[in-house]
């Protein structure tokens, strides 16, 4: 979608606003590596189909320098080698976390991300899936919208 079918910016600044306020703490002290952030923003993005939000966070993890090969090969993340055992818990309550559909995140998931995750990184983690989740349901209702604020420099 090249036009949004609204100018959400422009026409909700302040609740807008809230969700940048928000980002910015995940971004800055929330305990969350900003290449995990990154590779759990994009994975989000991929289940939910937000073409703009893969665009944009794929070019974010360019700039963290993380290799065209965990990019490409995060949709199958699952068979892959290229992933810390940090990042596959994580990825694991992500999608979890994003696809509530068919259930919701198990006891087991869990215990896998409290063990690589203190309380504090476990409730920004789940912050940081919520606010892409958030941002791609902005994108994909009214439209891709350049300046949604979610990236790394927040």
């Amino acid at each position: 979608m090249s036009e949004p079918r609204l100018k959400y910016g422009q026409l909700a600044p302040e609740g807008l606003a809230k969700l940048r306020e928000l980002e910015h703490y995940l971004n800055n002290g929330a305990g969350i590596e900003a290449s995990l952030r990154e590779l759990i923003r994009l994975r989000v993005s991929m289940v939910n189909g937000c073409e703009f939000c893969v665009r944009f966070h794929t070019a974010e993890m360019a700039k963290l320098n993380e290799t065209a090969e965990r990019i490409a090969s995060l949709n199958e993340w699952r068979k892959s080698e290229l992933y810390t055992k940090r990042e596959r818990a994580a990825l694991a309550w992500a999608e979890a976390v994003t696809d509530i559909q068919e259930g919701h995140a198990s006891d087991a998931k869990y215990e896998a991300v409290r063990a690589e995750f203190t309380d504090v990184e476990t409730v920004n983690l789940t912050l940081v899936i919520s606010t892409i989740n958030t941002w791609n349901r902005i994108s994909i209702a009214l439209g891709s919208h350049s300046s949604h604020g979610s990236g790394v420099s927040d």
